[in-house]
């Protein structure tokens, strides 16, 4: 026999062979679904071990989301990849994340995080890639019309925390980061007060990646005064930072202390008592600077968080919406400790492959690529977050058309307080912020 006649009949059985095992079940590939449909590639990315914000939580969430799913047979028969990147928290490091993600033919980017929108959204759309519940703190995620968000943003989150801060502020001072993306949350913040006839908040700016914030705590505290006055930070990461050196400002006549208060309360009058014997300054933040994972590692019920007001995108972290989530984090998170259920970026995350996971299942095709996606969600495909928002829908009447935000189509936040360590509903149910978005000075 010659060399050419036995190759060609060990490849026939060979082939035979293979297609024996297959039918038989035996011999799958590792990671196949088992469905005939072409697997479906995505990317998530986010800043990790950065001197800034880090939120190695949510590509942890995409790949524990796929184990999810492959293990269900994939999302309508096609196996869910993920790819992550870490976006470094630099123009450099987004644009790069966004090149990898055309390059390896994803056909979305999913529940990521980045402060770079200009850097990674011109790459996405010249490829037409589609930008899915992103973590909604850039001006691009809210003007690209290839950008689907799930919240409202910082602008909801601002506006809420205005609106919620204004029944009990006289006066608030906020901490915001120097950049340019900081230099929209004070007009926010005076919307949300000035919608209860309060006067626009001191903004002071900071610098995001410092170390400690003696002099713009002081100012905080002088600014906001002792009468019914409130101190919001907003510095992502480190408004843990900002709060520590406004905890250790030495008593002063006609200033607080914040290590004075009783924690033990929930009263929700947090930070500290005037030396004079005046109103006690309350701390407050939004979700994202603040959360669960901050106030367990500051202390819990003696967390200088302790009473403080947080404005949230979403229910708090125990309500029973959340409960889908948490069963699939336990079964096949394996342990690991950056998917924590009660992060706001891990539930971002989670609540944007939902988004991908229903669009897929609407289409019912056996090849899924960004432009089916990106058509499915401009013409009406709407999504069902199990309460965790309201229905998500992208059409052009669902969008709230707000100056700098058109994208918005969930303009509603929560409202909650830090209670024995807990963050708590303040009020039950979602606030609508859309027209004091909408109607900013």
């Amino acid at each position: 026999m010659t060399g050419r006649r036995l190759s060609t009949l060990l490849a026939s059985v060979t082939a035979a062979a293979a297609g024996a095992s297959l039918l038989t079940g035996c011999g799958v590939l590792p990671g196949a679904t088992g469905g005939s449909r072409e697997p479906v590639t995505v990317m998530t990315w986010a800043p990790d071990q950065t001197r800034a914000t880090n939120m190695p939580g949510m590509p942890a969430m995409a790949q524990t989301f796929a184990r999810w799913v492959n293990s269900q047979g994939g999302i309508d028969g096609h196996e869910l990849r993920v790819l992550t990147c870490n976006e470094q928290n630099t123009p450099t490091g987004a644009a790069s994340c966004a090149r990898r993600a055309v390059r390896e033919k994803a056909v979305a980017v999913v529940g990521s995080y980045s402060q770079n929108g200009r850097a990674f959204m011109a790459p996405l759309e010249a490829a037409g890639i589609p930008y899915i519940g992103g973590y909604g703190i850039t001006e691009d995620e809210f003007t690209s019309p290839l950008s689907y968000p799930v919240n409202g943003g910082l602008a909801a989150l601002l506006a809420g925390h205005g609106m919620q801060l204004a029944a009990d502020c006289d006066k608030v001072s906020l901490v915001r980061p120097d950049t340019l993306a900081g230099d929209r949350l004070p007009k926010l913040l005076d919307a949300g007060l000035k919608k209860a006839s309060k006067r626009g908040a001191v903004d002071i700016p900071a610098v995001e990646d410092a170390t400690e914030y003696t002099s713009q705590a002081a100012r905080a505290r002088e600014k906001a005064g002792t009468e019914d006055g409130c101190v919001a930070a907003v510095l992502g990461e480190r408004t843990q930072t900002f709060f520590d050196s406004f905890r250790r400002l030495p008593a002063s006549a006609g200033g607080a202390r914040a290590d004075d208060a009783d924690a033990s309360t929930g009263s929700g009058t947090s930070g500290s008592s005037d030396s004079d014997g005046g109103s006690p300054i309350r701390i407050s933040s939004v979700l994202g600077s603040v959360g669960q994972p901050v106030i367990d590692r500051t202390g819990g019920a003696r967390s200088p968080f302790e009473g403080a007001y947080v404005t949230g995108w979403y229910p708090e972290a125990d309500d029973k919406s959340w409960g889908p989530m948490r069963e699939v984090v336990k079964e096949h998170a394996f342990a690991d400790n950056r998917v924590d259920p009660t992060d706001t970026g891990v539930q971002t995350t989670w609540i944007a492959y939902t988004v991908l996971k229903q669009v897929i299942e609407s289409l019912d095709t056996d090849v899924i690529t960004s432009a089916r996606i990106t058509e499915a969600l401009d013409h009406g495909a709407r999504v069902d977050t199990g309460g965790l928002t309201p229905p998500l829908r992208w059409m052009y009447e669902d969008l709230l058309g707000a100056p700098d935000f058109p994208r918005i189509v969930n303009h509603e936040v929560t409202f909650q307080v830090v209670r024995k360590g807990r963050l708590v509903a303040q009020k039950p149910g979602f606030v609508d912020v859309g027209p004091t978005v909408t109607n900013r000075g």
